[in-house]
Formats: structure tokens, sequence, C-alpha cells
């Protein structure tokens, strides 16, 4: 039959052909493979077409747990992940996505990913990364002198010494933040005379060793929840995570902070660790670091700051500011696959020492020895692909003036953004946007006037209903596949009431236009104007 599926073979030969030879020039990969590197954006365009099915069809196309028996031919398998696969993915560097922190990539990195995959290097080691390993240390002396900017015999002393690390690459902000909060226990609970240390003898021993009664960790309530898993994982429990309030711009109060930390002090409890957010993944809020900074060398408590999403913003001499006590934390989270433009799985810690690793330091004689410079010593993933090599590309293509320009036509596009929102008498700027996240939402000029002067349960009636018009909004317009914004929950700062529904924005992809913008709110209140149920209910709250 014409419709037939064909099979390979699995023998000695196709084997070594799929290892040694190239798909043939006519080939269904190689065709993508072409069409890719002269239009990436438009071969997305054409095939990702992820408004066809629900979710619950698309799992059908996965539902079978049988290992493949028969092997396929290479081009009749592409074809199948082009139709069941890259179909139904995500087109995230769609300049008219404004809702997640993905963006468009450099054309550039497509070849080097290539080639980065190819020589498939192993991080933990210098056997099986060689040049990689130096690469990937002025990597991080790079980017530790974003943040510490010490001098030249600074990074001539450190940035290759086998005994220390300035940081350490790895999968993402979440690794990150957990490798950071594992050095501040470690070096909290070091080894001393009756105690061979925590990550000898571990957590109970060690808090009785010192005395303490418990540890904690001190962040904002827009805190991530990845320090939650990291205090999972320390042995430390989500009880020790402690969530101190924000002010009215959504930074972390720090009048709350310090008596929070002498309370905990008098119940014998150590703070451990005292975490500052430089661009938080709703608002992209920036705590006050220099008083966080204060507080955390009054109580002798690590400072992190996790800077997963705004450490970029340090490249910009107009706006690094912004994140002005940055270079007193201990150590700094940055994510170089957000606002550096680098593939998915591009994180890295910083510390300000770079003796601190040691407290995490751990060896193994067949591949981790003593004295080498084999990276896997100080990081807690083993081994690892050799991503850094895409950022120290783009540091070397771009260049620190190239990701300035990046950086602040991100900020001042979400400026632009806010004053149309502003300026529309029927859309509600929720938050401000310091860097290039904002939230917003739909509430039509005479409910905004209601909510001026009405009771608080009237406030609660509307914001449900308003919840439930965002909520309506954003599935809809997410489903007609035109535009993309997500949507999250804050506090309705100031006003006593519970979270609220909004829509979120960021704003990274150099290819968002001030048109795209235009046309996002024309589609959102075209979507709005439809919701004849729920603005009927609204108008009965008004009436009554």
């Amino acid at each position: 039959m014409a419709n037939e599926k064909r099979y390979a073979q699995a023998n000695n030969e196709s084997l070594h052909r799929i290892f040694t030879i190239p798909e043939a020039p006519d080939s269904t990969l190689s065709q993508i493979e072409s069409e890719i590197s002269k239009n990436l954006n438009g071969f997305l365009s054409h095939h990702i077409v992820a408004t066809d099915k629900p979710l619950s069809e698309i799992e059908q196309d996965f539902a079978s747990s049988e290992l493949p028996e028969r092997p396929e031919y290479v081009s009749d398998h592409t074809r199948q992940l082009l139709e069941k696969l890259i179909a139904q993915s995500v087109h995230t560097s769609a300049p008219s996505f404004i809702g997640h922190m993905t963006s468009a990539l450099p054309y550039f990195l497509l070849p080097l990913s290539k080639l980065m995959v190819g020589l498939n290097q192993n991080l933990v080691k210098i056997e099986t990364s060689k040049a990689f390993t130096p690469m990937e240390r002025q990597v991080l002396g790079m980017m530790h002198r974003l943040v510490y900017a010490n001098n030249d015999d600074f990074y001539q002393d450190w940035m290759h010494s086998a005994d220390s690390s300035l940081g350490a690459f790895c999968s993402g902000g979440t690794v990150a933040n957990i490798t950071a909060l594992w050095v501040a226990r470690n070096s909290l609970l070091v080894a001393k005379p009756g105690f061979k240390g925590v990550s000898e003898e571990g957590l109970f021993k060690g808090l009785k060793a010192y005395g303490y009664d418990d540890l904690a960790i001190l962040v904002s309530e827009r805190g991530h929840y990845s320090l939650k898993k990291a205090a999972n994982l320390l042995g430390l429990g989500h009880d020790s995570i402690i969530a101190i309030p924000t002010d009215a711009e959504h930074r972390m109060d720090c009048k709350l902070l310090r008596e929070k930390c002498a309370e905990l002090e008098a119940k014998n409890i150590k703070v451990m660790a005292i975490v500052g957010i430089a661009g938080t993944t709703e608002t992209g809020t920036l705590d006050p670091l220099n008083d966080m900074a204060d507080i955390a060398a009054e109580y002798n408590a690590h400072f992190h700051v996790d800077a997963a999403w705004g450490g970029a913003t340090l490249f910009s001499n107009k706006y690094r500011y912004l994140l002005s006590g940055i270079e007193r934390a201990d150590s700094v989270t940055i994510d170089a696959h957000k606002q550096m433009y680098v593939p998915m799985g591009a994180g890295l810690v910083l510390f300000k020492n770079p003796e601190a690793v040691a407290a995490i330091e751990h060896h193994a004689e067949y591949i981790l020895r003593k004295g080498s410079k084999d990276l896997g010593s100080h990081t807690l993933e083993g081994s690892r692909p050799g991503m850094a090599m895409l950022l120290y590309a783009s540091l070397h293509i771009i260049s620190r003036p190239g990701f300035e320009l990046l950086i602040n036509q991100s900020i001042e596009k979400a400026k632009y953004f806010a004053s149309l929102i502003t300026a529309h008498e029927d859309f509600q700027l929720v938050s401000e946007p310091k860097l290039c996240l904002l939230t917003y939402r739909y509430v039509p000029k005479h409910v905004q006037e209601l909510l001026q002067s009405c009771t608080l349960q009237q406030r609660r009636n509307i914001n449900e209903l308003l919840d439930q018009l965002t909520i309506t909004m954003q599935k809809l317009q997410r489903e007609a596949g035109k535009s993309f914004v997500s949507r999250t929950r804050i506090p309705e700062q100031g006003q006593g009431t519970d979270a609220i529904s909004v829509f979120r924005v960021v704003l990274a992809n150099p290819l968002t236009t001030e048109d795209i913008l235009q046309q996002v709110l024309v589609e959102q209140e075209a979507i709005a104007t439809e919701q004849t149920p729920l603005l009927a209910q609204l108008q009965s709250i008004i009436d009554a």
C-alpha cells in the first residue's frame, strides 16, 4: 500500500552510516537545516501551528510506552517530528510572543550550537573538555568582573586557579540558587574541633555543634520558587524560607527584614542567608540591595542576589545603577538564557570570594583529582555540555556596548508600552516597569472610577469578576495565535485585598516593534468587548 510505513534495518552497516555519513542534500533533514540557516523565523512561522490541537489530543501522539523494535528512516522520522512535535511547539522567538522570558536568538548561535553538540565536550573534567575548561573559566571571570569589577591582578591570580573558582556554570537559575545556598550552609557549619563539618556529619549535628536551634533564609514574598527547592535539598525544609512583605513597589520592606532578623536571633534561629532579588519574575522589581547588604553584614548572614533575570542590566552604563549594591553580595545568580540571548540551559552563579567554593569541594580519584583544574569539583551537576562556548561567542560578537543597546531598548520599550496602557482609558497599569517587565489588566473606565470609592467588599467582588475577565481574555488571545501575553497573580498593593490576576509581558525580544505592541492592546480590547456576560455583571455591581 502507498501509505504503508517504511522501516530500515538494524544492522552494522546502517548504524555505521548513521554515525558517519550525512544526509543527502535533498533529504528532509537537509532541507530543514538549509531553511533554518537562511530564515529561522520564517521556518518557525510556517511550521509552528500550535493552535490546531488541544493538549489532550497532542498527548495521544505520544501515548505509547513501547520501545521501537524497527528503525525508521531519518527522513521519515523527521517528517513525523515536523507534524507531531514542531507543529505543536511554541514559537518563542515570534516578535508578538511577549508573555515569557524566552526571545529571538542571534543567528550565529545556530551553527555554533551544532558545532558544540558535535564536539560533545563534558565539562566535568579536563580529560573530556580540554580547551573548554579554561574557556569556561574565562567566561566566569568576565561575568565576575561585570558584577564585582576587581582589577586585572585579581583575575590573573584567581581565574585559572586549581584550588578555587569564581563561580559555576550550570543549567539555569534554579541550580545556581541551590549552589549559592549550599555554599552558604557549608560555610556557616564549617568544620571545627570536635565537628567534621556539615558535609560530613549532617545538618542535625551541625546545628548541635554550633548551638543553633534552626537556620533561616529570608527573602521577599516575590522570591523565586527555586529557593524552596534549595531549602528542601539542603535539609532545612520549606518552613526555613521566611517571606518578608514588600512595599508599594513590590520591593522587600527592609524595616520588616531587620525586625524579623532580630526576632529570629532572639529565638536562637540563625539567619543563614538573606536573598535579594534583582528582577522578580512577575514584575521585574529590584530589591533595595544596599540596605539588604547592610542588614546581612549586621547579622553575619550570607547575602545572595538572585539576578537571574536582571543581572544582564549591568551591561548598561545607563541603567546599571538600578542594581546598586549587587557588588556587595557574597554570591550572584545570572541566567544567560534570558537577557543575554543564549539558548536555554545557560545559567551561572558567581562568588565574591573565589575561595568560598572550597565549602562544597568534592573529589573522586577516578575523575576529580585534587590539584586538577576540573570544573566538576565545585559544581552541583556532574556531566555538563559546553554551553559556556555560546556565551563566550556572544560576549565577543555582541560585546558589552551591544548588550547595552539591547538592554536599553528593552527597558525603553517597556516604558513605551506602559505609556500606551496608561493612555488607554479602559486599561490599568498595575506595576510600573523597572526593567522590561510590567503587569496590567483590562478595567473599563467606569469600573476604575468605582474602585476609587467603593467599599472593601465591593472591591473584592469587582476584582473577582475582573480576574475572570483577565483569565478569559488571556486564554482567547493565546488560542487566536496572533500574539501572546502571560498572566500571573500579584497582591493589589495598599488595598488590603487578595491577589489579583493581571497580564504580564516581557519585552526583551529586539524584534518586537511599537506597532506590534499597539496591536496587542487593540486585540485585547476587541476580545474584552465581546465578553458580554462578565461586563454585564460588572455593570450590575456599579448600578447597585
